[in-house]
């Protein structure tokens, strides 16, 4: 290759990007960064100076505490049950709304969401109500040993109820966008119904439900709302760690709060990074 065609080819390599079509990217760029500032790193940053106040030391006498391990098993358990559940349910009312037409469909579409509009406290009064000893469905759960109010179960059945959204809107517009020809022509090959659905459809589902399960884990990790009113807040029993932090507040103790808040955003951000490097592994082996 002679000198001038190299020349040329680095020059075609470093030669800068032409300008978008559509304008503003600086100033869009500014915005977004010190929005995201503003809005996101401010606030963390000012939980980890407050924690950085205790020291190393100071930091894992806070977060080896009894109390706060044992809610943090609370808040982890109760969250990984109600994610599981709803990761199996919420595929299945996905699926119903997206592939079947029945009379009251717009309005089962529509209450999907209203764990969104509705104040946490609201649902958290409403659930303890229907799910007490004298509610309408604890007096009959009652009698066959079931108590779902004031114990862990009602944190269970609060999470389950504000994070069902999360499973439903992550996987419904894959199902619709799936293409029906594969399917056909598997049953046209002689596969079951449910062999169609584990190896066709399920492996195009997968990494959506990954990335709803991660966004329901986060929120129920996250709720306080609706969870207090059903829970009994019994330290190490049927107490979550957001309490636990509301609580430090309410004893002045705001270095102790900030330092369960990092324990929080540390476990949060781990469990959503490999959930995001187990969906990109799904991705990858499936070809998407």
């Amino acid at each position: 290759m002679s000198a001038s065609a190299s020349v040329g080819i680095a020059g075609r390599r470093f030669q800068w990007r032409q300008p978008s079509i559509l304008p503003g990217f600086a100033p869009s760029l500014t915005i977004t960064l010190v929005w995201l500032v503003l809005i996101v790193l401010a606030p963390l940053g000012v939980m980890l100076w407050f924690t950085a106040g205790l020291g190393w030391r100071g930091f894992f006498n806070v977060i080896l505490e009894p109390r706060v391990l044992g809610d943090l098993r609370v808040s982890l358990s109760t969250a990984l049950y109600a994610s599981v559940v709803n990761a199996g349910f919420g595929l299945l009312v996905a699926w119903v709304l997206a592939r079947y037409r029945f009379p009251g469909r717009r309005l089962a579409d529509a209450l999907i969401d209203l764990p969104f509009a509705l104040p946490t406290a609201v649902a958290g009064i409403a659930l303890s109500t229907l799910y007490a000893p004298n509610g309408w469905l604890g007096a009959l759960l009652a009698p066959l040993g079931i108590h779902i109010a004031f114990n862990p179960s009602g944190i269970v059945v609060a999470m389950m109820f504000i994070s069902l959204p999360f499973i439903v809107r992550t996987v419904q517009p894959v199902i619709e966008d799936l293409e029906p020809e594969q399917e056909e022509a598997a049953s046209l090959m002689g596969a079951t119904p449910l062999q169609i659905f584990l190896r066709i459809s399920f492996p195009a589902i997968l990494p959506s439900l990954l990335t709803g399960f991660a966004l329901a884990f986060a929120r129920c990790l996250g709720e306080y709302g609706s969870i207090i009113f059903i829970a009994g807040n019994k330290p190490m029993v049927s107490e979550i760690v957001p309490l636990l932090i509301v609580a430090r507040l309410d004893e002045f103790d705001y270095q102790g709060a900030t330092a369960i808040g990092t324990l929080m955003l540390g476990v949060s951000f781990l469990l959503l990074l490999t959930i995001n490097l187990l969906q990109a592994w799904v991705r990858r082996r499936h070809g998407g």
